[in-house]
């Protein structure tokens, strides 16, 4: 073999190394121009971030996921803080996500304000985020996918009203600080009682927390404080699955269940029986099957360049204990999670 032979085969040997040894780039999607992206040729992956991964609500959440994400053909991944007033254990996993570079992110955030830094982190990473069930302050996301709390907590105050001949005193145990769904929910709830003359509000600052045991705490203090025993509270008003259990459990304890009305917010086993039973007058329920769905639906359309809603409205309804039995009812009180989670 000649000097120059040798020559240009070592050179063609070493071109082919560098081009065998270098890392194949990963297609991503790119911008339409309208705020949604072109298609890519790689498989979409989804992040989906409840408040927590405890009740009832988000376990109904993440099997409407599951569904759309089979319906869509993307990946979801599920993962979210335990207790629902972790808000670390959420910035960080939206954190991790956004390290990973996943396709979009889906994020029901505990925080209207804390949350936005690391939403703008992956808007900023190229990372889309739809944010489903609380709302979100700034405009990083790309849509909000959730029920008209303020329609629904005033749906919850009209109840009241016709349960106590718009007359009588109501408390409200609220859910907590920087919860925007729950503090729209308290706002309709006030303003449909606060229009009728001969109701008063007797108490609206007390804030019963994000575990079931904390409101049940809280319960028993505001009832005391209030002294319902004696008869002085007619009504209460509690804006979420916790905060409605543990004021059932105050209520049972001191034994004044029954002895009042009582209107909660979302269903669980627990308290589909209490209405039952008489305990609960009235539940306004959400459709958290549907806003896993559309959620994770949104966010596929989003990442495949179709247009989406900046506002989607999953809807809200009252359930009492004479249209339980009704279909449409228990289509959203009683959803097959084992169908799609395998529970």
């Amino acid at each position: 073999m000649t000097t120059r032979a040798f020559a240009a085969l070592a050179t063609f040997s070493l071109l082919s190394g560098l081009l065998l040894g270098c890392p194949k780039e990963q297609p991503k999607p790119t911008s339409d121009g309208e705020g949604g992206t072109t298609p890519s040729t790689a498989r979409l992956k989804i992040a989906v971030i409840p408040k927590g991964t405890t009740h009832e609500f988000w376990k109904s959440v993440h099997a409407g996921a599951a569904k759309a994400a089979k319906e869509v053909d993307v990946d979801i991944v599920w993962k979210g803080p335990l207790k629902e007033d972790d808000l670390k254990a959420q910035v960080d996993v939206v954190a991790t996500f956004v390290a990973q570079g996943v396709s979009g992110i889906v994020l029901a955030p505990l925080n209207d304000t804390a949350l936005r830094a690391p939403v703008k982190q992956a808007a900023q990473a190229k990372i889309p985020v739809v944010v489903f069930d609380s709302d979100l302050q700034g405009d990083d996301h790309v849509s909000f996918v959730a029920t008209d709390n303020q329609a629904a907590g005033k749906l919850a105050g009209e109840h009241m009203g016709k349960l106590l001949g718009d007359k009588g005193n109501v408390v409200v145990l609220r859910y907590q600080e920087g919860s925007a769904s729950t503090q729209n929910r308290e706002k309709g709830f006030l303003e449909a009682v606060k229009a009728k003359p001969a109701m008063k509000v007797v108490s609206e600052n007390q804030y019963g927390g994000a575990t079931t045991e904390s409101a049940f705490a809280k319960g028993e203090s505001l009832l005391l404080a209030q002294k319902a025993e004696t008869g002085a509270v007619n009504g209460i008003f509690t804006p979420n699955e916790s905060t409605t259990f543990g004021m059932l459990l105050a209520l049972k304890k001191s034994n004044m269940n029954k002895k009042m009305k009582f209107v909660g917010f979302d269903a669980s086993e627990k308290l589909i029986g209490a209405l039952k039973e008489g305990d609960v007058d009235g539940l306004v329920v959400q459709n958290p099957f549907n806003m896993g769905y559309l959620a994770v639906k949104t966010m596929a359309d989003h990442l495949r360049g179709k247009k989406v809603e900046r506002r989607i409205d999953t809807g809200a309804r009252l359930v009492t204990k004479e249209n339980l039995d009704e279909p449409a009812v228990k289509e959203v009180i009683q959803p097959d999670l084992k169908k799609w989670l395998g529970e």
